[in-house]
Formats: C-alpha cells, structure tokens, sequence
C-alpha cells in the first residue's frame, strides 16, 4: 500500500476559515464571545480522512492561526461493551447491531453533553476513548482515568472541534423513502444474485428502519456543525479495496490484522449505510443553507477528482 498523500487540506483549510471568520463576526456583531467553531467530517473508510484530520488538527492550532483545536472521534462514542451486548441482544435477528458501528451503536447522550461542554468551555474537560482492541476485538470504552483532559486551567480553551466519522453527518430518511430504497435494492439483489454488488437487498426492512430511526438522534450532533467537510468517492466499492489494502499493510507492520474474507464481512456491516445515506450527504447537510459544506469527490488513488462547496 503506497503512503496516503494529504491532497485535501489545501481545499478545506481555506474553507473552514471562511467559516469561522463568518462564525465569528455573527457573534461579535450582537456583541457576544463566539463559542467554539464545530467541523464535522464525513469519508468513507480509507479515503484518507485520518490523515486529512491530522493536518487540519496542527494548522488550525499553530500560527498564525494559532486556534486551539481538538479532534473527536465518533468511534470514541461507541457504547460500552456491556450496552452494546445487550443491544444486540434485544434485537438478536438484526445483523446490523450484533457489533459496533451502524448508528444504533453510538453514545448520543454521551457525545451531546460531551459537545455542550465544550460549547460553553467548562474547564477540564474529559474525552471519551475507546479501545477496540478490547473483549478480542469487540471493543470497550476506556476508563475514565485514561482519557485526555482540554480546557485545563493552564491552558487555552479549545476554538475549534473537529468531529470525524465513517457516518457523521448521515441525516436519517422518512420511513418511506427507506422502503423505498430498500425495495429498489432487494429487486436489484434478486434478479442479479452473485453480480449484486450492494447489501442493502440483503437485509429485511425492519431492521434497516431500526437503525434509521436510531440515526434521528444523531441530528443532536449533526446540528451543531458549522461546516461540513464530505470525502466522497467516485465508486463506494473502492472502500473494500482500501481496507484490504490497510490490513495488508498492518499485516506486513505488526504480523497481525484481518484477513481478507474478514475485512470483506467487516465492510459488508457498514455498506447498507454508505446505499442509504451517501445521496442526502451529496445534497448538502443543512437543508437551504449554502456554502457551508464542501464536498470532495476522490478517484481510487484517493487523489481529489472534483471540489464543490454547496
């Protein structure tokens, strides 16, 4: 697997900064302390986002920007090993929640107070961690002790978040325009059997509209964003080739990683989504507000093809 190139801040930098800068001036205009600056950022999995977060992350907080930054994980909301045991559970013919990761899996009360904190600059602040690591692989949240402290008396308060994830920023569909897609696809399943390239036909409907109906809550999130940052791809079946290549990478590095057949399953866990939701992400986020989402289309070198702020 080559090095994945940072070819995407170039574009989003210059962006958030207009954001901010209009987020600001809002504020000071009332005559108000602008409370910190929300980012959300959506890429399918392995297009490059950790690395694009990384860049964001140190240019916005060093000079001459010199912006206090944090970047939060989604996957730091995961719930704990217990809860989600006992979602799966409760709902043990659903596919979709017998392990992290389909909206349903995630600590929404968790990330709003965590976002509320930080929107009114409380003073040290704890960050969720999770390890994945953890129950062999299931994952579980880390104790309290071992997560990063912000907003320390010593230092700055953070101005801008960062909130990065696989679905950050998925709105959730009315029921039947969830039918509907979900019929589309199971059509398309049956009447192409092996040549079915989605999963979406695969699945039954109640439990598809169990996770949408799940992903409402995620508006609490999603409305707190001042700007959106989307790395779409020009074929989602890139994501099952980019995974492959990042476990055979961690394979060659540590000796240890999925194979190939679970790398394949793994994505097929997140792929109903990506049928689901890529097409409100392409629409833009918030409704008739303009400017405030930029959307980055990446061919399957992960090199930016197309650029639109919509």
């Amino acid at each position: 697997m080559s090095p994945i190139i940072d070819d995407k801040s170039e574009h989003c930098i210059p962006f958030i900064l207009e954001r901010i800068k209009t987020h600001r001036q809002r504020y000071e205009a009332q005559g108000d302390t602008p409370p910190p600056f929300f980012v959300g950022l959506n890429g399918v999995q392995g297009a490059g986002k950790t690395t694009l977060v990384t860049t964001l992350s140190k240019t916005l907080s060093s000079p001459p920007y010199s912006l206090p930054t944090v970047v939060l994980s989604i996957d730091d909301l995961y719930l704990p090993h217990i809860e989600q045991e006992a979602l799966a559970k409760s709902h043990p013919s659903n596919p979709l929640v017998q392990h992290r990761g389909q909206p349903s899996t995630h600590d929404i009360t968790l990330g709003t107070a965590l976002f509320d904190a930080l929107s009114s600059r409380k003073h040290n602040i704890k960050l969720p961690s999770y390890d994945k690591s953890a129950f062999c692989g299931t994952g579980d949240r880390r104790p309290e002790s071992e997560w990063e402290t912000v907003n320390a008396d010593s230092k700055p308060p953070v101005e801008v978040v960062v909130f990065e994830g696989w679905c950050v920023g998925f709105r959730a569909l009315s029921d039947v325009a969830v039918e509907q897609k979900w019929k589309a696809a199971k059509s398309d399943y049956e009447s192409k059997g092996d040549g079915y390239l989605g999963q979406l036909g695969k699945l039954e409907l109640e439990h598809v509209l169990f996770v949408n109906r799940k992903l409402r809550e995620y508006d609490a999130l999603t409305d707190r964003f001042g700007a959106f940052v989307h790395i779409d791809a020009e074929d989602a079946q890139y994501v099952y080739a980019w995974r492959l290549e990042q476990e055979a990478a961690l394979r060659a590095l540590k000796g240890t990683g999925m194979t190939d057949a679970q790398v394949v399953k793994f994505v097929n866990g997140y792929y109903p989504a990506y049928e689901l939701y890529t097409d409100v992400l392409r629409q833009g986020i918030f409704g008739g507000e303009k400017g405030k989402q930029l959307w980055m289309t990446v061919g399957r070198d992960r090199k930016v093809k197309d650029v639109q702020i919509i």
